[in-house]
């Protein structure tokens, strides 16, 4: 048995950094052993928590002086009130919003204010709320912690990083490659966004999806609806670890 492991784990010959081409092929095989053990990896999931979990995806481009960003601070606010952990992308913007309604409703520091950020030569500074904060050099990996460390997903208004992110949940639910975790979408420019999503890929002449899909993001129009849908959400989760 371990000879069998000597001879797999040693090269059977060398290679001259002269032969690009042979070079090139080792390169190429180490990539591909690289992922394999990346996707070993990302089978592992995390101990069961003491709070529940949420993630708030938005703009990084909301000033403090607008009505959302009111609106966000307060659903965060009621959150943490109902003992529950904040996550955002770290930033700015809604994102700032999350993290500072969470801190103001935590003086004793009893629950997480979480930012998870992309490191991009261009990106702000970590908002001053987030208490914990993880960087990532590219967007997979960054996509892949928010999946392993929520129990839910709100989406507010934002732009195309946000729209990733929302896109990215939706399919990992599609495939059922997570579970039991609500995705919510609050504002119109979301619900616009699913019925555009069941008018191209249900309604279309092409068949892209199927109808269950449509409704697996809920949509509502204010953050108290978010929050009653999450309060049930944060039930069933509490039942599962009893």
């Amino acid at each position: 048995m371990q000879e069998d492991i000597d001879r797999k784990s040693t090269p059977s010959k060398t290679v001259s950094l002269n032969d690009p081409e042979a070079t090139l092929q080792v390169v190429k095989q180490a990539v591909v052993q690289l992922w394999d053990v990346i996707n070993g990896l990302t089978s592992l999931r995390p101990p069961k928590r003491k709070r529940y979990r949420v993630t708030i995806f938005g703009s990084a481009r909301i000033g403090k002086d607008s009505l959302i960003y009111e609106q966000v601070k307060c659903l965060a606010r009621q959150l943490t009130e109902m003992n529950c952990d904040l996550v955002t992308g770290g930033g700015p913007g809604l994102m700032e919003a999350a993290n500072e309604g969470s801190v103001i409703a935590d003086p004793a520091n009893c629950t997480q204010s979480i930012g998870i950020r992309i490191n991009l030569d261009f990106e702000q500074k970590v908002n001053p709320f987030v208490e914990e904060v993880f960087q990532h050099q590219t967007f997979f990996s960054r996509l892949h912690q928010f999946v392993l460390i929520s129990n839910a997903f709100v989406v507010v208004p934002g732009g195309i990083g946000t729209t990733l992110e929302a896109f990215m949940i939706w399919q990992l639910l599609q495939v059922r490659h997570i579970h039991n975790v609500p995705l919510i979408m609050v504002g119109d420019m979301w619900s616009d966004l699913v019925t555009w999503a069941d008018k191209h890929m249900i309604k279309g002449e092409l068949p892209l999806a199927n109808g269950d899909d449509m409704r697996i993001p809920y949509c509502v129009d204010t953050v108290d609806e978010a929050i009653a849908l999450l309060q049930k959400s944060q039930a069933q989760w509490q039942k599962s670890l009893d």
